[in-house]
């Protein structure tokens, strides 16, 4: 029902900003709630941020919070994650998630979500 496409990704120094979007294809994407997850070479996929389908309520990990902000616009289809003071340890690939929702709720398990995008790398150097 939904198809996710990632973008933004790229190479940047500590203390640098990215932008990512995750475009999404589907009739009922306001009845999803979004999440951005990410994996880094030899580690498990983590949690870093989720938004409900009204886009009213947000939650992050503790690693980004007060660093990363997801948002999303409906008309376009699109959420987005901006990251700002990056450090190379939120060097990953990120995936966008999608998780269909009935009643709107925080979700963080990754095996909650049922649609995924490709993934785009994010590399922070030193």
């Amino acid at each position: 029902q939904v198809q996710l496409v990632e973008s933004g990704g790229g190479l940047v120094q500590a203390g640098g900003s990215l932008r990512l979007s995750c475009a999404a294809s589907g009739r009922t994407f306001g009845r999803y709630a979004m999440g951005w997850f990410r994996q880094a070479p030899g580690k498990e996929r983590e949690f870093v941020a989720t938004v409900t389908g009204s886009g009213g309520s947000t939650y992050y990990a503790d690693s980004v919070k007060g660093r990363f902000t997801i948002s999303r616009d409906i008309v376009k289809n699109t959420v987005y994650l901006q990251m700002n003071s990056l450090k190379p340890e939120d060097t990953a690939v990120y995936y966008c998630a999608a998780d269909y929702q009935v009643y709107p709720r925080i979700t963080v398990a990754a095996g909650e979500y049922d649609y995924w995008g490709q993934g785009t790398q994010v590399t922070v150097s030193s």
